[in-house]
């Protein structure tokens, strides 16, 4: 069969294509990489499915891709709605200021605004109710008053469904029993959120507006067929159409095959859709005109996150959603470097291995009962309760190139690989981590910066841009401003990999405003 569209990926790009191409009638395909997860199936225990193995991922396809580059680790999400698993919720505009420089000249936020606004009302994006502010919450905002910065504190909007009738101050409040349930407008049943800090391994109630809930629940019910575990390699050419090279993961098996469609739409994030381009140009030599800015200009975003401790202060980082609020320093006061800086929270390990045991330990009994008592008390036993990891984002120097390397033991193995360097970054970053001690000291923390930064001048980022940026021209980029890949008409890029240059705070709305505004274009063509 031939598809009018074949999507590779389903994240913030390729859920948003698929859902709007399906409703405009269109014949569409979506190959994802990754599994289909639901909370029953979300990974708990040590041994369930954790790690997605790029190298070998008939083997190993489970819920985070954890990439070791060079001086750079990358985290992602696999499945069916990309990095939407993993991510933290937030759903916020990129500063008008983030489009003055390196970005076509079609593109600025005032052009972007009105597909903002579609995002937003897919998503049902809202900030952190009133009666709701975690313990992370009111230490910021006192952070904020007690170093001069009140007026930089914000609320920050959250892709995640909240009962205003909830209060998580009350005893017995985090527990699944205390969410509601309810089908959104796409026919899907959620929850709401009861503060349980599961939000990068998977909401337990589906109380985050994840994009299998939203824009693929919708591009299926309109038609589009989605097929997990089907890893993309390489594209080539056919007939005035596109052939889409694809490995099926079954059994621990990578079983080869293809797909042929009019158009090709690349939603595999900024590593994954710069691999497979990079495999069809460099290693399959199918796509031989790719430009030759394809992999150059990567960005880490500028992601840092330090942990402080405090002795005589509970933060809970294990409760609530893992991030709420924002102080914006974007505007360079800060000796030139610009940064944002949020809020950071983890899961409850200790919590979430109880409730798995517990699973497996029936209703009745002395283990159920005993399992059930500690995690009604799971708030008291929880080891990091005096932590604060300050998180954040900065504008770094875009300056990482991806690569096909070749195994000295095996050189017909290629994997993708980066060259990045943290000078040209470390004055945003050192700018990030100065004012995460500011912070921490002002409210009695003490900050403990990670020696992989201090030492080893590594990082660590969920926010991967570029490697297939837009630009004026494919001396300069690999799309234009509509995500047209140059000189391929019919081949389109809609993820992260497209954004330019670094944006500085939570890139997902922008990813998706961008797709919203392409696809829109694509179907005028």
């Amino acid at each position: 069969m031939t598809y009018d569209v074949v999507i590779i990926g389903s994240g913030f790009g390729g859920a948003v294509a698929a859902c709007r191409l399906a409703n405009a009638g269109r014949s569409v395909l979506v190959l994802e990489r990754g599994r289909r997860w639901t909370p029953q199936t979300y990974p708990r225990e040590p041994e369930d499915a954790w790690v997605w193995e790029q190298r070998r991922p008939e083997a190993h396809n489970g819920w985070i891709d954890l990439r070791f580059l060079k001086n750079m680790w990358v985290a992602q999400g696999a499945g069916v709605g990309g990095g939407s698993l993993i991510y933290a919720n937030v759903s916020i505009d990129a500063k008008p200021q983030a489009f003055a420089a390196g970005w076509p000249s079609q593109i600025n936020y005032r052009v972007l605004e009105p597909y903002y606004e579609r995002v937003a009302y897919m998503l049902g994006s809202r900030p952190l109710p009133d009666g709701q502010l975690t313990k992370r919450f009111l230490l910021m905002q006192e952070a904020a008053a007690k170093t001069g910065n009140a007026g930089r504190f914000r609320k920050l909007d959250l892709a995640v469904t909240f009962d205003e009738g909830f209060s998580p101050d009350l005893p017995g409040a985090i527990d699944p029993k205390n969410s509601r349930s309810w089908t959104n407008r796409f026919g899907k049943q959620q929850g709401t959120c009861y503060h349980c800090g599961n939000c990068d391994i998977g909401c337990d109630v589906s109380a985050r507006n994840t994009l299998d809930l939203n824009y693929i629940a919708d591009a299926e019910r309109a038609g589009a067929e989605v097929r997990p575990l089907s890893m993309v390699t390489h594209i080539s050419p056919d007939a005035g159409g596109w052939r889409v090279h694809y490995d099926r993961l079954r059994d621990g098996r990578r079983e080869p095959m293809q797909v042929v469609a009019d158009r090709v739409v690349l939603g595999a994030g900024s590593l994954g859709s710069t691999e497979i381009l990079l495999r069809s140009r460099d290693q399959y030599g199918t796509l031989p005109n790719l430009s030759k800015s394809l992999g150059r200009n990567w960005s880490s975003n500028g992601d840092f996150l330090t942990p402080a401790f405090y002795s005589d202060r509970r933060v809970d980082p294990t409760i609530g959603p893992t991030i709420t609020c924002a102080i914006d320093f974007l505007d360079g006061s800060r000796d030139g470097a610009r940064f944002f800086v949020e809020d950071g929270g983890f899961p409850n390990v200790l919590r979430n291995y109880l409730a798995a045991r517990l699973k497996h330990a029936g209703k009745f009994g002395p283990r159920a009962a005993f399992l059930r008592h500690l995690l009604s008390n799971f708030n008291v036993q929880d080891p990091l309760s005096n932590v604060m990891p300050w998180f954040g984002q900065g504008v770094d120097a875009a300056d990482g190139d991806f690569y096909l390397a070749r195994r000295w033991y095996a050189p017909w193995q290629r994997y993708l690989e980066l060259d990045w360097d943290a000078a040209e970054s470390e004055h945003a970053v050192n700018g990030l981590v100065a004012m995460h001690k500011e912070l921490s000291a002002a409210t009695g923390g003490e900050a403990v910066v990670p020696f992989t930064w201090t030492v080893l001048r590594m990082l660590v980022t969920p926010h991967p841009l570029g490697g297939c940026g837009m630009a004026a021209s494919p001396s300069a980029g690999v799309v234009d401003h509509a995500g047209r890949v140059f000189n391929h008409p019919g081949l389109y890029v809609f993820d992260g990999s497209i954004v330019p240059r670094a944006i500085g705070l939570n890139p997902s709305k922008t990813i998706a405003a961008l797709a919203e505004r392409g696809v829109e274009l694509l179907q005028h063509e």
